[in-house]
């Protein structure tokens, strides 16, 4: 072999074995994403851009546990679920990502219109040929079309760069309020709060979970490209950066000192903005990133509830297959892409409605999304040698808990639209002394049932994973025993059950009151 042929070999093998972080983690700066962060420059300046610093880590360990559960269990999210959790969650866990989900997409084709408006076009022609492309990329019958199709939408997404550098922002104060928290002068709690919780609720969505872990076993990647696939993550979190800060900074330059500042309305205003302000160049790039957005967005989302609805009735669910061979998956990504853009194009229809009820209910259930896929990386059946470790479930648990409160916050501003600042401020304060009470008593729990047997299995744990962790492969899901749930597991799963019972009946009600009664 010569020496040509073995350096391309051996670099073709990060090129087959990365991009499905890249994918996952662009396709969540969607146009729900690009409305926030837009939102939150245009609002508040510069001044929550460490928000998504913070968000970092949550990011990475997130999709990290599902990387090795696809990766491990060549298994989809959803029948994992299904199997060790029983009907009832796997139930609710496939219908709430479906609603979720297809409100998502309509949020996607409203994102288009705006684009469409600002060039001009026709919105039946201009949505029909969006929607088109969308299922017309992921219908070929070759895995690898779809992602190169991916990979460019991606490389696109890097067009806020030069709207940027064209507004010349003060790089001094992005750093400043990129590294250290401050919070806006002179501004209502509550609404701050929100907008907290919707940078939150698109940067880390509950799709994302379903969708890398299919995307991982579609691409049949193992746990030895375990290494490839974080440095694919690493990339995709890089470049969801790059497009937040772009779109805060240059919201926060271009409106400072004008009438607009703190008067938001949606990206179709951003874009009018930036025509007005920058120039019709800058708005043109800005235009072309929130359509690639939207259509990056709209194939991903889909995509997560194809695989899920295919994984749990076991009908053939992959890009490799073309629409003769998995009528089923393609049947339901379709459908879900062409309803979409049919409720876009219905005069009358609640677009404004619809876009705050998707922020709602995907802060409403991440919470239980994240608490799912923490038991699943601690199920020692599923994940063997690759279970979480102390340190990772103590994070993951600080975060549910974060997202918990955050959930609950925003489901109270939903029923009580005036709730004060001090409301939250108690509401925070007394979930934290709740959550360290229940730490402890959970760390008391623990210390009772520790016996010489669990540290014995500790160290088989411990030299199993030292000699064949790469190897290791989940066994058939029959032959599996049933997952170890300790009363503390079941008490607290009874809660989420509650609250999230209460919590999307309420929204529910919201919404038909605003629809009917308004």
């Amino acid at each position: 072999m010569t020496p040509i042929l073995a350096t391309s070999k051996v670099l073709s093998v990060p090129s087959r074995n990365t991009t499905p972080g890249l994918i996952v983690m662009v396709g969540d700066n969607d146009a729900g994403a690009f409305g926030t962060y837009t939102q939150a420059g245009q609002n508040y300046g510069t001044t929550l851009l460490w928000t998504l610093l913070l968000l970092v880590p949550v990011l990475f360990v997130n999709q990290e546990m599902v990387l090795r559960l696809g990766a491990v269990t060549g298994v989809g999210h959803a029948r994992l679920i299904f199997e060790r959790f029983g009907k009832f969650w796997g139930a609710f866990s496939v219908i709430d990502l479906f609603i979720l989900n297809s409100l998502t997409i309509v949020t996607e084709f409203i994102g288009i219109t705006f684009v469409l408006d600002f060039f001009g076009i026709s919105k039946i022609v201009g949505v029909g040929i969006a929607a088109a492309l969308t299922m017309a990329a992921v219908s070929t019958g070759s895995f690898r079309r779809f992602e190169r199709f991916a990979v460019v939408l991606c490389l696109l997404s890097l067009l806020l760069v030069p709207v940027l550098v064209s507004i010349h922002p003060p790089v001094a104060q992005i750093s400043r309020d990129f590294l250290i928290p401050d919070w806006p002068a002179h501004s209502k709690l509550s609404d701050v709060m929100l907008l907290v919780i919707g940078i939150v609720g698109t940067t880390v969505a509950p799709w994302q979970l379903f969708f890398q872990q299919s995307y991982i076993i579609d691409k049949r990647i193992t746990a030895r490209f375990m290494k490839y696939e974080k440095a694919d993550l690493w990339i995709g979190i890089v470049f969801v950066m790059i497009g937040g800060v772009a779109m805060m900074s240059f919201c926060a330059a271009l409106y400072a000192g004008k009438p607009e500042f703190g008067n938001f309305t949606d990206a179709g205003g951003v874009i009018n903005g930036l025509s007005k302000y920058a120039g019709h160049t800058a708005a043109t790039l800005f235009a072309i990133a929130l359509l690639d957005a939207c259509i990056i967005g709209a194939a991903a989302v889909s995509l997560s509830t194809a695989y899920a609805i295919g994984d749990v009735f076991k009908i053939r669910h992959s890009l490799h297959r073309g629409v003769s061979d998995a009528k089923g998956f393609y049947l339901v990504y379709f459908g879900i892409v062409v309803a979409a853009a049919a409720l876009v194009l219905i005069p009358g229809s609640p677009l404004g409605l619809l876009t705050e009820a998707v922020q709602t209910l995907a802060g409403v259930l991440l919470p239980s999304a994240t608490v799912f896929l923490l038991l699943l990386c601690n199920d020692k059946a599923v994940l063997g040698p690759w279970v979480n470790s102390k340190r990772l479930n103590v994070f993951t648990g600080a975060v549910v808990w974060v997202l918990v409160m955050l959930s609950i916050i925003l489901t109270a501003s939903v029923m009580y639209p005036d709730i004060s600042g001090a409301a939250i401020l108690e509401t925070l304060g007394g979930g934290t002394a709740l959550a360290l009470v229940g730490y402890a008593i959970t760390l008391m729990l623990r210390e009772r049932r520790r016996d010489g047997a669990s540290a014995e299995s500790g160290l088989a744990a411990s030299a199993h994973s030292k000699h064949s962790r790469e190897s290791w492969r989940m066994p058939p899901l029959d032959t599996l025993p049933p997952p170890n749930l300790s009363l503390t597991k079941r008490i607290w799963m009874g809660v989420l059950r509650g609250y999230l019972v209460v919590a999307v009946g309420l929204v529910v009600v919201k919404v038909i009151q605003m629809v009917f009664f308004a």
